[in-house]
Parts: C-alpha cells; structure tokens; sequence
C-alpha cells in the first residue's frame, strides 16, 4: 500500500444563470481552464488532469475530445474524471483512456463502491474524496474503539481502511497543518487485523449504501 501524490489540476468552470450554478464543459471553456491551470501552476504540462464534473449539457465526446487535443499537444499527461457513474466511466473510456477517477467514497458512505469496482478491474487509480467521516454517535465509537485497539488514530483508521480496499486506492485527505499530514501519511504502515476489518466493514450496514450505477 501506498499514499501517492501527483502533481495535478482540476478542469471545471460554472456559470452564474436564474435559478443557481451549472456546469459548463464546452471546448472552449476547457481549454481556457487549462491554460490558466498552467500558468497558475507554473509549469508547462499537467501530468493529472481530472475533468471535476460533466456537463451534461454538453456532448460527453466534445468534453472528452478537447482534454484528448490538449494531451496530444502536450499539454496534459493523463485525464481522469470526477463523480461518475459505472455507466459514464465506461462510456469515457471508449472516447479517451482514463487514469483515474475521483468520487466520494469512505467507511460510511460507499455509494460509489461498483465505480471502484471497474477502476480495480481496469487498474484505474479510485481517488476517494472525503475519505474521513464519522457519520452518528455509534459508527464513531466503532471507530474509535478499533483506533484504541491499534494505538492509532481514528481518522489513521479510516484511511487505513480505504487503503485496504484495493490496490487502485489512493485517498486525498485535505490538511492545512503538517502534523495532520505526517499522521495521514503514517495510515500507510498500519496493518489492519481480519477483526478490525469485519467489524469496520459492517459500519456501512448501518449507514446504508445505495448503487453507484446509472
């Protein structure tokens, strides 16, 4: 197991209309993104790009074809898609390959468990965002009684648990505090017991989970 950081950017713009945001993923939108990407980041290449929504007001193959254009010329490395279904995921890959994917998924909430699923068969990295929640009063006890056990933290726990789940999985948990940052990269070394992992495995039951298909 492994927590791995790449150097990436996040494709996405929405426009202000009556009524709240939308999205908006048209060619010229994309590149525009993508170019104040990489003058922010000062570099001359994103090596992960992640398409953060798709707009489906916009065809998924025009979306797909500019990211696809702007990696033929160099400009991206890799393109990976953000909250999508087992059906989008599969749809996008017969337009461009896929590196990754990011959707939310963690030891309550395992809505998108099918979408790890196909990345782990096509040996796609899964980027679980939000990958630490402690959900009701309960789950949380559960949680901190097998951090206890471990000598760990609960949310070293968490992230243990999703790097357990599957080669593909690198968790991203946000941190503005180096110590916050050394605990989660120390998730890595813990070896969670087959008991630490049944019992954290049943905490979805109560959490109930619904089908990352459509």
């Amino acid at each position: 197991m492994s927590i791995s950081v790449t150097p990436s950017s996040t494709a996405r713009r929405a426009t202000v209309r009556e009524g709240g945001w939308r999205l908006d993923g048209r060619p010229g939108t994309l590149r525009d993104q993508v170019e104040q990407a990489l003058r922010r980041l000062r570099v001359e290449r994103i090596e992960l790009l992640q398409l953060h929504r798709i707009d489906p007001g916009t065809p998924l193959a025009d979306q797909l074809g500019t990211l696809r254009d702007l990696q033929a010329e160099g400009l991206v490395g890799r393109i990976g898609l953000s909250e999508v279904t087992v059906t989008e995921l599969a749809r996008a890959r017969e337009i461009v390959d896929i590196a990754s994917v990011q959707n939310r998924y963690n030891l309550l909430d395992r809505e998108h468990e099918p979408v790890l699923d196909a990345c782990a068969a096509a040996g796609m990295a899964f980027l679980p965002w939000r990958p630490v929640a402690w959900g009701k009063a309960g789950a949380e006890a559960e949680i901190a009684a097998v951090a206890a056990d471990l000598g760990v933290t609960p949310t070293q726990v968490a992230l243990a648990w999703l790097l357990h789940c599957s080669p593909v999985v690198l968790p991203i948990p946000g941190t503005a505090r180096v110590e916050h940052l050394e605990e989660n990269l120390a998730a890595a070394d813990l070896d969670l017991t087959p008991a630490h992992r049944d019992r954290l495995d049943r905490l979805a039951e109560g959490a109930g989970t619904a089908s990352g298909e459509g």
